[in-house]
């Protein structure tokens, strides 16, 4: 957007833009992890609406059992991250390869290509390079095949390779073309190119990549066109030279070089319409732009590593053991973790060895609620998680009538309420199907689990304990499944009440 904005002012000016960009993709995995986390109010605010306001006691009544089959276990969802990371890095692989590849075949061309130390060569690149600003030593090489490109590589070491038939050149035309080759030298265009390619090969399925590395190529050969016509170079005669390579020299063969070649067939129009065009702004940035753009990259850097999506901040793990009031591990017991602040609720059950864990909390304060039939609630009211962080909790029950979001007080519970009257029934609008577990499967286990649940008035499902016995994979695979079932709240009288339900999850081996 920022060279989009900026396409009247000069093409050194928006490469510098576009190499900004490019630096910053890099940059920014890194500095993400060090700075501190910055969580978006806005985003909290819309999570809270999707998933509704915190339900308030109210009125309790007993609504229709629910019965559903539980799907067939498929591992799609657990294969499809590991496809993707297997594709991302075939294909990082096979950017680089071919980098890799560019960078032989230059080793190649160096090899097989003569240094030119005669007096007219030195003489000739001095002066130019001496007027381009560039005090770094530079090595001028001659390849044995007249039709290669005049290239530039190499970062530490600047090398400028020219074709055979450059004996034959005019003086004019070799200046010309050493120009160009040591404007990309004096502007570190080399070292930009290897940048770009290296986020392309990381980034290799964002069409935005190729973008940005396409741009800084373009832009960088129209930057050093500009350079070339600042020299004090006719653009009707660069323009005619510029033609003549191109017609003369081969130009497939530097197309998928790490080297920044004269007259590549990239946007070749376009660079001859503006280096004809006289009101084209051919003006070198000044250090004041060069530090505008680095500083604003900076500034939009930062917060984008600062920011923490929903989806990039449930990082934290709560974990334990439920032990029963004679001292052994409980199973089946259900463990809620509720969000205080978003009002989220994570379900779980605890299995055959007692343990429980909740992984993918986002950092904040929560409140913990163990429940099982024959003993009363646990609660621990304030949980702090930080970020990362992996927190363990051993919960022992005690005997007594479950309580708390369980099962509200008897005295709320109206004696009797008319399905058919003035109480609009629950609908179901929103399931997850239990999945079968893969373990359970493979182990022949089926069962039924019967939960009982509490619809708050908002439709969510506010608690779940399981009233029979069942087998503590079954369990777990229910209560994760139910949870996140929401329905449109039951109206007493016009008001929304929350309704005691009875759910029935079958998991059946056959067919």
């Amino acid at each position: 957007a920022v060279a989009f904005a900026l396409r009247k002012r000069s093409a050194a000016l928006r490469h510098q833009v576009w190499l900004a960009a490019v630096a910053a993709s890099l940059v920014l995995p890194i500095v993400a992890p060090l700075l501190p986390a910055w969580h978006s109010d806005a985003l909290n605010v819309a999570v809270e609406q999707l998933t509704g306001a915190a339900p308030s006691p109210g009125a309790t009544s007993s609504g229709p059992g629910f019965v559903v089959n539980a799907i067939p276990a498929t591992n799609h969802a657990a294969v499809w991250p590991a496809v993707l990371l297997v594709v991302w890095i075939a294909g990082t692989a096979l950017a680089l390869i071919r980098f890799a590849a560019g960078f032989a075949q230059m080793a190649r061309v160096r090899a097989r290509s003569k240094r030119l130390t005669d007096e007219r060569s030195i003489r000739e690149l001095t002066q130019i390079a001496r007027a381009s600003g560039i005090s770094r030593p530079i090595h001028l090489f001659e390849s044995p095949d007249p039709t290669a490109m005049p290239v530039a590589w190499g970062v530490l070491r600047p090398k400028i390779l020219l074709p055979s038939s450059a004996r034959e050149w005019n003086e004019d035309r070799r200046r010309i073309v050493l120009c160009h080759e040591l404007a990309h030298v004096a502007r570190h265009d080399c070292a930009a190119q290897i940048l770009g390619e290296v986020v392309r090969a990381i980034h290799w399925f964002n069409p935005l990549a190729w973008l940005a590395v396409y741009s800084l190529r373009r832009e960088g050969e129209c930057a050093c066109d500009d350079s070339v016509l600042n020299a004090g170079i006719q653009p009707q005669h660069y323009a005619d030279d510029l033609l003549i390579l191109a017609r003369t020299l081969d130009k497939q063969s530097s197309g998928w070089l790490p080297a920044l070649a004269m007259a590549r067939s990239t946007d070749f129009e376009r660079r001859i319409t503006s280096m004809l065009n006289p009101i084209v702004d051919r003006r070198a940035p000044s250090s004041k732009s060069k530090l505008m753009v680095s500083l604003a990259a900076f500034l939009l850097l930062l917060p984008l590593a600062a920011v923490r999506l929903s989806a990039q901040n449930t990082s934290a793990t709560f974990s334990g053991t439920v032990y029963g009031p004679d001292g052994a591990a409980a199973s089946d017991a259900t463990v809620v973790v509720i969000d205080i602040r978003a009002n989220i609720r994570n379900m779980t059950a605890s299995g055959a060895d007692g343990r429980f864990e909740i992984t993918g909390l986002p950092a904040g304060e929560y409140e913990l609620q163990v429940m099982k039939l024959g003993c009363k609630t646990y609660d621990v009211p304030n949980i702090t998680l930080q970020p990362g962080e992996t927190r363990s909790l051993d919960v022992n029950l005690v005997s007594g009538p479950t309580e708390g979001a369980a099962a509200l007080p008897k005295q709320t519970i109206p004696a009797k309420i008319r399905v058919a009257g003035n109480v609009e029934e629950s609908h179901l609008f929103t399931t997850v199907p239990p999945k079968y577990p893969v373990a359970a499967k493979s182990q022949g286990i089926q069962g039924t689990v019967v939960l009982r649940a509490v619809i708050a008035k908002d439709g969510t499902v506010e608690s779940l304990v399981v009233s029979n016995q069942a087998d503590p994979l079954l369990a777990r695979s229910a209560i994760e499944a139910v949870s996140h079932w929401r329905y449109r709240p039951t109206l007493l009288n016009g008001d929304p009440i929350a309704v005691e339900t009875q759910i029935s999850v079958i998991y059946s081996l056959k067919s």
